[in-house]
This record gives C-alpha cells, sequence and structure tokens, in this order.
C-alpha cells in the first residue's frame, strides 16, 4: 500500500487540534488494511478512520488514541 502524507494548511491544523493524520492512499484500500500498515509502521494506535474520495483520490483522515500524538508521527514525516 502507499501512503502518502498530505502537508496542508488544514492537515497541520488537524494535527495541533484534533490529533489527525490525512493520508492520501490507493483507491481500492480498506480501512482495515490501512488501519494494520499505519499502527505497524508508526508504532500507534487508532481510533478512528474517515475516508473521502475526491477528484479519483482517496484520501483518509486517521485520529489517533490521546495516548499517542499526532505531532510525533508528523516530525517523523518531516512534514513539521
Amino acid at each position: 500500500m502507499n501512503l502518502r502524507p498530505v502537508t496542508t494548511e488544514k492537515a497541520v491544523r488537524l494535527i495541533d487540534v484534533e490529533n489527525t493524520l490525512i493520508f492520501e492512499v490507493e483507491r481500492r484500500a480498506r480501512k482495515e488494511g490501512i488501519r494494520k500498515e499505519i499502527e505497524t509502521l508508526f508504532n500507534v494506535k487508532i481510533e478512528k478512520i474517515r475516508s473521502l474520495i475526491r477528484n479519483n483520490k482517496k484520501f483518509v483522515y486517521v485520529r489517533l488514541k490521546p495516548s499517542h500524538q499526532a505531532i510525533d508521527v508528523a516530525t517523523k514525516l518531516g512534514m513539521i
């Protein structure tokens, strides 16, 4: 699976305010597979995943559990 982090102003605001990361994924990707991959890659626990398809691209909003900080994952990815 190909995870591409989204680094817009809205994405950075969601990291700070809602502990949420935004990724662009393959259109065929399912939430269960996305959850497993993110949890193993970044060693975090996910509270909720929401998906959005816009302009034939699929974006997922990944809210982490309060015990894990999205800012730490964003720093590892070089977003912040």
